[in-house]
């Protein structure tokens, strides 16, 4: 059994297809077909059935592929080290923020982090928190930027606060509030981010806690979809106030649940249990510099209502 077939069992079931891994891969189609061929011939399993053009994990090779990417970030992890070891300057970093995160404030951090590393690679991955979280925990990703919560085995590094937001047309009859409580939106259409984003979180578990099932237009992973939404006077968007915002052409609240500003404070964080190179270590303090200096949504006033925790540190 070869390392590079077990990368290519997880690029295929990532893919779900070969021609797209091949792609991924810089392979031929033939190869990657004759690898996975070869590697449940090792295993003594069917990995996965073909179904036209396509192909879809077994009941095993799901089992599997779980373990496989274990397997494949503990070896990330040994080289890593023995770089470090070795005074060598290059690796490969992987962190996972949520798409509004990456859009306002990822380019210039990553721009100041590649001019001091530039041996370093960077792979970007997209997603709500609660999905980026499981990954570092199975060691796919090194950090994961977001309003995280507490993990066991997670640290993490208190970054700026975030508020929720309910955005809408500048005609709105709630237009010129600068708050609004969550049981005022019950009579409202409510545009929201999808499932596995902390901001849809919080929001829901506001609404549960006031008794308030709100009426949903769409679920979307584009907060800027909603927001375009909530211009067009089609509903009030709830999103993070880290997202981009022309305050020119829509109206904004900051939502309040109990009495207190609904919101919470993002971190970076990363699983204490894994090796964690001095890479990864030295972005985590590029990141943390550029948040003192400027944050995403730090020209929005109700952002300042959050209380920084007393923790800095997930354990």
């Amino acid at each position: 059994m070869e390392l590079r077939h077990l990368r290519s069992f997880v690029a295929v079931a990532d893919s779900g297809s070969i021609s797209m891994a091949a792609r991924r891969l810089n392979v031929t189609q033939p190869a990657l077909s004759r690898q996975i061929q070869d590697l449940e011939r090792d295993m003594g399993v069917r990995l996965f059935d073909r179904i036209g053009r396509r192909v879809i994990l077994t009941g095993d090779g799901g089992d599997l592929l779980g373990r496989t990417r274990r397997v494949l970030a503990d070896v990330d992890a040994l080289q890593g080290r023995a770089r470090a070891l070795g005074g060598g300057e290059g690796g490969i970093l992987r962190i996972g923020a949520p798409p509004q995160f990456i859009e306002s404030a990822l380019p210039e951090v990553l721009a100041a982090y590649r001019r001091a590393r530039p041996g370093v690679e960077v792979q970007l991955v997209e997603d709500g928190a609660n999905p980026l979280l499981r990954r570092v925990q199975h060691g796919e990703l090194h950090l994961a930027v977001g309003v995280l919560r507490g993990e066991e085995g997670f640290q993490s590094r208190l970054l700026y606060p975030l508020r929720v937001l309910a955005v809408m047309s500048r005609g709105h009859r709630f237009a010129g509030r600068k708050s609004l409580r969550v049981t005022d939106l019950a009579n409202e259409t409510i545009l929201m981010l999808a499932k596995g984003f902390q901001t849809r979180e919080l929001f829901e578990e506001a609404c549960q806690a006031a008794q308030l099932e709100p009426h949903v237009l769409l679920e979307s992973r584009s907060p800027q979809s909603l927001v375009a939404l909530a211009q067009a006077g089609l509903g009030v968007a709830i999103v993070p106030s880290v997202v981009k915002l022309d305050l020119s052409r829509i109206a904004l609240a900051g939502l309040v649940h109990d009495g207190r500003p609904l919101g919470r404070w993002a971190r970076v964080a990363w699983d204490s249990r894994r090796y964690l190179p001095s890479y990864a270590a030295e972005f985590i303090e590029e990141l943390a510099k550029y948040m003192k200096r400027s944050y995403p949504g730090h020209r929005l006033k109700s952002t300042r209502d959050i209380a920084r925790p007393r923790d800095t540190l997930v354990r």
